[in-house]
């Protein structure tokens, strides 16, 4: 399953590949943001908003990265279908 899914992002665009690389960057970025408030969150206890904001931020970066998956490979199809 691993193989397939690295064929096909082979046989991308370059530049959907980079649109999708940038969206990994900054899905990570969200991702470490999310790490650090909730380290915050955990060594000083100090409101249970870090806690929350945390772990909308977590959710949010997972929910980005999954979008750019999908976004990239269906506009590769579509671009691939109308040509």
């Amino acid at each position: 399953m691993l193989n397939v899914f690295i064929d096909v992002f082979k046989k991308l665009e370059n530049n959907i590949k980079k649109i999708m690389i940038y969206g990994f960057k900054f899905s990570f970025f969200i991702a470490i943001l999310s790490a650090i408030i909730l380290l915050t969150y955990e060594l000083y206890s100090i409101s249970t908003i870090f806690y929350y904001s945390g772990i909308i931020l977590f959710k949010t970066s997972l929910m980005f990265a999954v979008e750019f998956i999908i976004c990239g490979l269906i506009v590769d199809s579509i671009k691939k279908q109308i040509i």
